[in-house]
């Protein structure tokens, strides 16, 4: 399935302007549910941290926590303490593993602003994540 690669201004700017918190419960349901499936890395060492998704081409700031070991939305105004920027498509390309999170950086269609140490750490995770498929996912959620 091909995505856009830019959306109408009109839209994004709406979207800019609703409420960004339920991206961040989304998100963090979606994250919970790859720790629990075991999909992700030891994730330690990004508790107590804020982190924020930007989708540029939406308009949309996806804002999340790592705290008690499980992801969680952030209500409100905040202060990331890394905040990584891309287009919607570049970031399917990083789910679909069609491309690495250093080509996307050097490339600067992915940005990282913020905590320079968390934000490479993070990168790192994100290029070791070895995506199982949905059904041995499901598999491993149901088991726990």
């Amino acid at each position: 399935m091909e995505f856009a690669t830019h959306f109408p201004a009109s839209l994004a700017k709406l979207m800019r302007n609703l409420p960004q918190w339920p991206h961040g419960v989304a998100c963090s349901v979606i994250l919970n549910l790859a720790e629990r499936a075991q999909a992700l890395p030891d994730l330690q060492c990004l508790e107590g941290r804020r982190f924020a998704i930007e989708i540029r081409d939406l308009g949309i700031t996806v804002p999340c926590q790592f705290e008690d070991g499980r992801f969680k939305p952030v209500m409100g105004r905040f202060v990331p303490d890394v905040r990584f920027s891309a287009a919607l498509a570049d970031y399917l390309c990083l789910i679909r593993r069609e491309e690495d999170p250093d080509t996307l950086f050097f490339h600067r269609r992915l940005v990282i602003e913020g905590d320079t140490e968390l934000g490479l750490t993070m990168k790192n995770l994100l290029d070791a994540l070895e995506l199982p498929s949905i059904g041995q996912l499901l598999k491993n959620v149901l088991r726990r």
